[in-house]
């Protein structure tokens, strides 16, 4: 299979479902609800629609999808909710394009294999849909970053990436922690995508995970889709859940930004050594050349002085770590050991338990709707995420996180990528703000609302 095939034929659907709460924990606090349309309602769709019938400021006005598998799943838990039916958009790939042309649409998300997002929030943005959550990645290469921020400039339109690790429990606190100068001056950050997704990248194209080593026309959920770019591919190619949180700590597109990056992929073994182990040597897809590195380490240098490290690490088998490590002048947090240091207040040499520390600052997002987030998917993180989406677009104000921020996380792909291809070089960072990130002022989490 060629890309442009890989890219034609991916699906509508993508993975991680969890469950939440049956009982409606938000009541409206404006006078009108939010008409919200869904393309895509796989896994993680499921989830998002979960999040979104729990509301009583949403009209779920249309859900949309290519597999009748997921759309029979998404009703059933809409006929469980006690709430209308939406109407049902399906038959083809262009379905979502009709959806859109319903009247009075406010806010849409996108919850689709990555390669589509690019096209469905041009296509939004198009409708006159004035916000968009899409879910991560926003683009494949460069210039879809680029047709993105200028297509929600152009249409004064909000797009927001849902990335949820952003409102982590630990990962606030340790915000919190970074404002309130108890780390002192930021220097360094680590972070990244470690997760052993084998079973995720193959199944038996019946099961979500596992129990075979299938993929693309033969997988099921991600398997069918998400895999190839492992075939196609070597670069970063999910960085969203490391460097958003990052990018917050040290105010990347409101008075700094990414300068440089350069990028290194080790050799291809973990995917390959998987189907041998599961599928046996005679298994068809044990001669498939997988183009991305076991692990891609990238490096990326700021304006005002901080080093970021990233790691893409997928193919191996490893417990799962973001590996976040923030580390100032005064002391840092580790989240791979579950450890703060902090000078003067720690004993020397020796390590606190960080659950003190982050229990102490305790983000006021999460001691205001710790309980309404119980229950709902990611530890709770995924009702933070919609709730931010929904409160802004209720209001009529910019998302907390921005195209700015959604095309400066996702570009560290298409730039490892290039940085690899090139050799290990340093590649240039864009600056999709044109220079406005030096007067933007930081607004993300600085209160309790959303």
């Amino acid at each position: 299979m060629n890309r442009r095939q890989f890219v034609r034929n991916a699906g509508l659907t993508t993975a991680a479902f969890a469950t939440i709460p049956d009982q409606s924990i938000f009541a409206s606090t404006a006078s009108t609800k939010v008409k919200v349309v869904m393309i895509g309602v796989g896994l993680r769709g499921q989830n998002h629609l979960s999040l979104l019938l729990n509301r009583d400021d949403v009209d779920l006005v249309a859900i949309c999808d290519v597999d009748d598998k997921m759309l029979t799943m998404s009703k059933a838990i809409i006929a469980k909710s006690g709430k209308p039916m939406p109407k049902i958009f399906k038959g083809d790939e262009n379905a979502w394009k009709k959806m859109l042309e319903l009247k009075d649409i406010k806010a849409v998300v996108i919850s689709t294999p990555w390669e589509l997002h690019k096209p469905m929030i041009l296509g939004a943005i198009g409708a006159g849909i004035k916000y968009i959550g899409t879910e991560v990645i926003l683009g494949i290469n460069l210039q879809d970053h680029w047709d993105v921020v200028h297509a929600a400039e152009a249409g004064d339109a909000q797009v927001m990436m849902l990335e949820n690790v952003c409102y982590r429990r630990d990962v606030l606190a340790a915000l919190n922690m970074v404002r309130q100068g108890v780390f002192g001056e930021m220097i360094h950050f680590q972070g990244g995508y470690q997760h052993d997704l084998r079973e995720v990248k193959f199944n038996d194209g019946i099961n979500p995970y596992g129990h075979g080593v299938e993929f693309g026309e033969k997988g099921f959920s991600e398997a069918k889709w998400r895999t190839n770019h492992s075939v196609y591919r070597n670069g970063d190619l999910y960085p969203t859940h490391g460097i958003g949180p990052i990018a917050q700590c040290i105010d990347i597109n409101r008075g700094n930004r990414f300068l440089k990056l350069n990028s290194f992929a080790t050799k291809s073994r973990g995917l390959h050594n998987y189907i041998v182990e599961k599928g046996g040597t005679t298994h068809p897809n044990a001669k498939v050349n997988f183009r991305l590195g076991d692990i891609v380490t990238t490096t990326i240098d700021c304006a005002n002085g901080e080093t970021i490290i990233l790691q893409h690490d997928t193919n191996l088998p490893r417990p799962y770590s973001l590996g976040f490590r923030f580390q100032g002048t005064k002391g840092l947090w580790m989240d791979v050991n579950k450890s703060i240091y902090v000078e003067g207040v720690s004993k020397p040499h020796a390590w606190d338990n960080a659950k003190d520390w982050l229990d102490k600052y305790d983000h006021p997002l999460w001691k205001k709707y710790g309980n309404d987030a119980q229950g709902a998917g990611h530890g709770g993180m995924d009702f933070f995420v919609i709730n931010a989406f929904i409160e802004s677009a209720k209001r009529n104000l910019p998302t907390p996180l921005d195209v700015y921020d959604a095309a400066a996380w996702s570009a560290i792909t298409p730039l490892s990528e290039q940085s690899i291809e090139l050799g290990n070089e340093t590649v240039e960072f864009p600056d999709f703000t044109g220079g406005k990130w030096m007067s933007r002022k930081p607004i993300f989490a600085f209160n309790d609302e959303y």
